[in-house]
């Protein structure tokens, strides 16, 4: 008995041993799981802080992803959620940069709003490698579900396909058939041209001029020149944020579109654009929307809480935000995982049912299919209040609004 007592004696030392060393699965490697899992879910907000792209996403895109987080309750999992931001500078390298530190060393399961199609781009490659998740909110040229679609990545509020497909067509069937496109020269300006082209010729119009300009361009005077001279009906800005705005006010200026015989279109404005044109300028514009905030009662309570904390009524890409942000992590409390395969297969198979969207679904491609509005900019008589700024024309279904999965380039998408 002495012997068997001092051999069990001796076995459980050495288990001791092991477990302190970190060799048995029940030691070390055990209580650093456990650790882990109550370490912070973190979420990574990467966009344009303090370029022309900032009043469309920005400081507010952070608010509307912490209201979010908020509006769970903090935690996921039973781990708190953290939300980080930083400023890409509208730099893809600067963008992929920052991403990948938060990978590596800050574990980030989610990068978030990713404003600028070149930015987005890189970003959702990177998360693509490193198996996480990428939601695209503020860039939006249309190869993000099309050729360059990815396994981790979601497409949430517009892109270009359906920007250009709402205008240009409601513009074309009032009769201004001959087209110049002032496009900015980097992927999503380059897009939107192409995208527009397209739904102009189906409509039976022409694209007689098509005009390059670099990003964040100041004076805009013989851009616009070349344009008008070309004999076009339309002018149609495919830029953003502040180059669309100052394009719009260097028109007013130069008196394009007041004699009735060229009109000005902005193929992706948002609410913020519109707000610093003022209604003098901005009048009589016809424009796509993804969501407005006066659609309804609840995307009012939901514009009323963000003005609130933010100051400002949120333009589409901010509601984009909130909503997606929000799937996200419902999508997470359902697999009961973080793994990114599989709280993607969850967000898919989840419906958006929310003040963003009635019936939204998240293709194969990662595009989320949901309505669209076409829009009129009123006249200053007609508004009601600081921010009543559109008449919505039409709502455009969302099988009909985005492409196809028929005319897809995606290699996810199976034919």
């Amino acid at each position: 008995m002495a012997i068997y007592r001092t051999n069990a004696t001796r076995r459980l030392a050495a288990l001791a041993l092991c477990a302190g060393l970190g060799i048995s699965g029940l030691g070390i490697g055990a209580a650093t799981a456990q650790q882990a899992d109550n370490s912070p879910v973190r979420i990574g907000v990467l966009t344009d802080m303090s370029g022309l792209f900032a009043d469309i996403s920005g400081p507010g895109a952070v608010t509307a992803v912490k209201m979010a987080v908020d509006d769970f309750g903090g935690k996921v999992l039973g781990r708190p959620i953290e939300v980080l931001s930083a400023d890409h500078q509208n730099k893809a390298d600067v963008g992929v940069s920052l991403a990948r530190e938060w990978i590596d060393e800050k574990n980030v399961a989610m990068l978030a709003d990713l404003m600028n199609s070149s930015v987005a781009l890189g970003v959702m490659e990177l998360t693509k490698a490193k198996d996480r998740i990428a939601i695209v909110n503020g860039a939006s040229t249309s190869v993000i579900t099309n050729e360059k679609c990815t396994p981790n990545s979601i497409h949430y509020t517009w892109d270009t396909y359906a920007l250009a497909r709402g205008t240009a067509n409601a513009v074309v069937k009032r009769g201004k058939k001959k087209w110049a496109i002032l496009q900015a020269d980097f992927a999503y300006g380059h897009q939107l041209a192409n995208d527009s082209r397209r739904f102009v010729e189906a409509a039976g119009g022409k694209v007689v001029s098509d005009i390059k300009h670099p990003i964040n361009t100041s004076d805009f005077s013989s851009f616009l020149l070349q344009a008008q001279s070309s004999g076009a009906d339309v002018i149609a800005l495919a830029n953003g944020g502040a180059d669309t705005i100052n394009a719009i006010k260097s028109a007013a200026e130069f008196g394009i579109g007041r004699d009735g015989k060229q009109q000005v279109v902005g193929l992706a404005i948002n609410l913020n654009d519109t707000r610093a044109l003022g209604l003098a300028n901005a009048q009589g514009l016809l424009l796509t929307e993804a969501w407005y905030w006066d659609l309804n009662d609840e995307t009012r309570a939901f514009a009323k809480r963000f003005q609130e904390k933010f100051g400002k009524m949120p333009t589409s890409t901010q509601a984009g935000d909130y909503s997606s942000t929000m799937h996200y992590l419902k999508a997470v409390a359902a697999a009961g995982t973080l793994d990114a395969q599989t709280v993607m297969a969850k967000m898919r198979e989840m419906p958006i049912d929310d003040f963003f969207a009635k019936g939204g679904k998240i293709r194969i491609d990662g595009r989320m299919v949901h309505d669209m509005y076409l829009a009129e900019v009123k006249k200053p008589a007609d508004s009601k209040g600081p921010w009543d700024f559109y008449t919505i024309l039409e709502t455009i279904p969302g099988d009909q609004a985005f492409r196809p999965l028929s005319e897809s380039a995606c290699p996810l998408v199976k034919k």
